[in-house]
């Protein structure tokens, strides 16, 4: 498994919320996407400019090559592509063993 973190900065809270809802459209092509196992959209508390997605794929080439290049990214980008502009961080990261989950 990987984690992917998008992080996004949007310029106040009315913008925060059109990538809420943008992302509550896009959370559909994820659930149909077998490569995508779950995934958060978080608000920060101390800054209300700031949110971060958080996506667990089966791996990174299942994302790149067959999430990106399948029959659900269209409708996912469709969603969300107005917010690319407010991405500061996009990555993908291997969970290490300091890991717990209840």
């Amino acid at each position: 498994m990987i984690v992917e973190y998008i992080r996004y900065i949007v310029k106040d809270a009315a913008r925060g919320a059109e990538l809420v809802a943008a992302y509550r459209e896009a959370a559909k092509s994820l659930d149909a996407a077998p490569e995508c196992l779950a995934y958060e959209l978080s608000a920060c508390e101390e800054d209300p400019t700031a949110y971060m997605l958080r996506i667990e794929w089966k791996s990174t080439e299942r994302h790149l090559e067959g999430f990106r290049k399948g029959p659900h990214f269209k409708r996912f980008f469709a969603a969300i592509g107005g917010f690319l502009k407010e991405i500061v961080e996009m990555h993908h990261y291997q969970v290490t063993e300091v890991c717990r989950r209840k």
